[in-house]
């Protein structure tokens, strides 16, 4: 059954995640379930009949989370992008500006106080160290009452959502980042109310004075400094959906019984004429019928430079009429669009996992219990070993500031971060510059890509005949005149070769001359009268092709014919496709990324041998039938090559989905594109190279991600839990803890935002 796209609301790490991923896995009716923490979205395949909202509800609500389907109006999915689906896009990027709004009010009221208070604790700590230095000019009794009353309101107003996370452990044996938390400051500020409200109990038990409100105001607002900054980053990388959505057009101008109608986008139907005025956004996709203009297609191309469009030209949605007003037929609507399908792929891709991000989600699953068995491991350890060594009064402390800085350190959010922030951020660049990503495994496989292999017609080539020879045999005769009289002739005919020929004529503004008594002779030829003179283009003959001129076109791969004047050879005419603009460029560039190029076509070997030396192509497999295609890319990989393969047609569709890679040339069919899971839009291959660069930087991105989320855990804990102590007589402060914390999630989002900055 197709994927269902839910919003979820209420998480917020990737220990979270892998708490619904889990219990929705055990549902029955679900079939798989794949959660992501930098999107908030959860994607479901429902095994038979799909389950309700309520009965999704019903099985993470008691967690603390909520789904929200697309039909409900707060997310969008690629199932059913339109008009409708535009506008919930644009209610979840909303709904997200608020989440932020109200994190940056908790942050406005907890952080000043824990500012000022982590002052008074490095002022303490440094008088300590340094005779020099005052202490502080309070009491400590005063400092304790103070501390205590605002480490109440920290944590029973502001920092309500971490006594979730434990009631939420207590009662379902689920833990998540809000959990270490609240059991880590609760702990802290349960202890320090004790000692101070309990003096007598203190002296009894010999407890030390020292207490750790500090330390619980101080973590819960830098935690929620933390995790405000990250929600600011992680919303810069989802931006790029954000821009496709705004270039939608809200309305659409319809001409009806020659008056002009203003619309709703969403209304517009197949086979409308809509008006479109200079600046204004171009509604749906459609043909021009009347007028031509400058187009700005940069916002869905990538493209910098307007384009000039021109009456029977195609235009799309989303992009700008610079000037000139024009007329067209409205061919795809809604979900057709190209900007539709624009948007569905990148929304898919960027909800998608690469298989790099397995090794983060088997992890993320069992880390926050492990993490609590090593924390209880840590307490007991300095109660027991660290008693009989320093005394339990001079234990206790160490036992309470490694048993919270671990809850602290040990946030998992940057682990669930680093994959999934570089994904969205990448895709998202890929689809601003002309690259459509279809999703993550894509994107991590072209990285790791050593072969392209190459279509030519369409994707190396323009895919159209043009002129590119014309020979007078006769004396008596000019290139122009024997053009000309080709052109006469070959206007009455619907061959692709005749319209090459006609088209030539009149870009060199050739007057075409008038012919009576047209024949076609299939396969062989056409002629016609002009006056008493009987002129026939046709294929030559056998004896032609010895001709050196001939001869030397054919060896170039071109398709040759002659021109006849009352049956006498009188010259010749020859057309070839020719290379894309920047076909050449992009092969080179290619080749300078260490990339083994093949050409792979169903041309003659002289054709395919021609184009690949104009393109700078040294490896050519020609004659191969659309059947034989994906044969060979599988021959390439029984090598041990790692293989993309770019085309543009219907046959190479098996192929494109035998690659490690299939790339899709966006002016081809839409089958290919079906096939590929990448689409260079306008057919663009200087696109290609700039794809491998983006796929490069995007991994190199989540390894520095994963390092980063890892190496926080892996030094920070032994820290917390007090492996400087036998060296240097000290213990990590659950400040810094906190500290290191929220800089783990800032700085993996962070470095991911890099991507945005990288030149293609």
């Amino acid at each position: 059954m197709d994927d269902t796209i839910y919003h979820v609301k209420g998480m917020h790490c990737a220990s979270c995640a892998a708490i619904i991923t889990k219990k929705l896995s055990e549902t029955a009716g679900i079939g798989k379930v794949d959660v992501n923490p930098a999107t908030e979205e959860a994607k479901i395949t429902f095994s038979d009949k799909p389950l309700s909202d309520d009965e999704l509800n019903a099985v993470v609500r008691k967690y603390g989370y909520e789904l929200v389907s697309e039909k409900s109006g707060a997310g969008s999915s690629a199932a059913g992008i339109g008009s409708v689906t535009l506008t919930s896009g644009n209610e979840l990027f909303a709904h997200k500006e608020e989440q932020l709004e109200r994190q940056r009010k908790l942050v406005m009221r907890s952080l000043p106080a824990a500012l000022l208070v982590f002052l008074f604790m490095m002022w303490d700590i440094a008088a300590s160290a340094f005779s020099s230095l005052p202490h502080m000019p309070l009491s400590m009794e005063v400092f304790n009452g103070v501390t205590m009353i605002l480490a109440a309101f920290f944590i029973f107003r502001i920092g309500t959502q971490f006594l979730d996370g434990i009631r939420m452990f207590l009662r379902h044996k689920v833990a998540n980042m809000d959990t270490l938390i609240g059991i880590g400051t609760l702990s802290a500020f349960t202890y320090s109310s004790i000692v101070t409200i309990f003096p007598s109990l203190r002296e009894l038990l010999a407890l030390p004075s020292h207490t750790y409100f500090d330390v619980t105001i101080v973590v819960i607002g830098f935690v929620h400094l933390g995790k405000y900054l990250e929600s600011r980053s992680r919303l810069k990388t989802g931006e790029a959906i954000g821009r496709l959505v705004g270039l939608q057009a809200k309305s659409a101008i319809v001409l009806r019984k020659g008056e002009e109608i203003e619309i709703p986008v969403e209304e517009v139907k197949k086979g409308n004429l809509l008006l479109v005025k200079p600046g204004a956004k171009i509604p749906v996709d459609g043909i021009i019928a009347k007028g031509s203009s400058s187009i700005d297609e940069s916002m869905v191309t990538g493209e910098p430079f307007p384009v000039d469009r021109k009456e029977g030209d195609k235009v799309m949605a989303g992009t700008i009429n610079r000037q000139g007003s024009f007329t067209f037929t409205a061919m795809k609507v809604g979900k057709e669009t190209l900007l539709a399908r624009i948007i569905a792929m990148v929304e898919e891709a960027q909800g998608s996992k690469a298989p790099i991000q397995n090794i983060a989600d088997r992890i993320a699953a069992v880390f926050v219990p492990a993490v609590l068995a090593i924390d209880v491991s840590t307490l007991i350890a300095w109660l027991t070993l660290g008693s009989s060594i320093l005394g339990f009064q001079s234990a206790l402390p160490y036992a309470v500031m490694g048993f919270v800085g671990i809850l602290v350190i040990a946030c998992p959010c940057a682990l669930g971060l680093a994959t999934p922030t570089a994904i969205i951020t990448g895709i998202g660049k890929g689809a601003q510059n002309g690259m459509l990503i279809r999703n993550a495994e894509s994107l991590e496989r072209l990285s790791r890509v050593d072969t392209v292999v190459l279509d030519k017609t369409g994707t190396i080539t323009k895919g159209a005949p043009t002129l590119s020879d014309t020979i007078p045999l006769d004396n008596g005769i000019t290139a122009d005149a024997l053009l000309q009289l080709a052109a006469g002739v070959e206007r009455y005919s619907e061959h692709p070769l005749a319209e090459a020929i006609v088209r030539a004529a009149k870009s060199e503004k050739l007057e075409l001359p008038e012919m009576t008594a047209f024949e076609a002779s299939e396969g062989f030829g056409v002629k016609a009268m002009q006056g008493d003179v009987q002129v026939m283009v046709r294929k030559p003959v056998m004896q032609e092709t010895l001709l050196p001129a001939l001869q030397a076109l054919l060896e170039q791969g071109k398709t040759v014919v002659i021109v006849e004047i009352d049956r006498k050879a009188a010259g010749i005419i020859a057309l070839s496709d020719s290379l894309k603009e920047g076909a050449k460029e992009a092969v080179a560039a290619m080749k300078k990324q260490g990339m083994r190029i093949v050409m792979m076509t169903g041309d003659n070997p002289a054709a395919a041998s021609h184009i690949a030396s104009l393109a700078g192509i040294d490896e050519v497999i020609a004659g191969v039938l659309p059947t034989e295609k994906a044969a060979k890319i599988k021959k390439l990989q029984d090598e041990g090559n790692i293989v993309a393969m770019a085309g543009d047609g219907i046959n190479d569709a098996p192929a494109l989905v035998c690659a490690d890679v299939g790339i899709a040339m966006a002016t081809g069919t839409d089958i290919a594109m079906e096939s590929a899971g990448i689409t260079l839009l306008k057919g663009d291959i200087r696109k290609l190279p700039q794809a491998i660069t983006l796929s490069r930087a995007t991994m190199r991105i989540i390894r520095q991600n994963l390092f980063w989320a890892f190496i926080y855990n892996i030094v920070g804990i032994p820290l917390a839990a007090g492996a400087l102590y036998p060296v240097f007589g000290i213990v990590l402060n659950p400040v810094f803890s906190g500290i290191a914390m929220a800089g783990s999630s800032v700085s993996v989002v962070s470095n991911s935002l890099r991507l945005k900055t990288i030149k293609l």
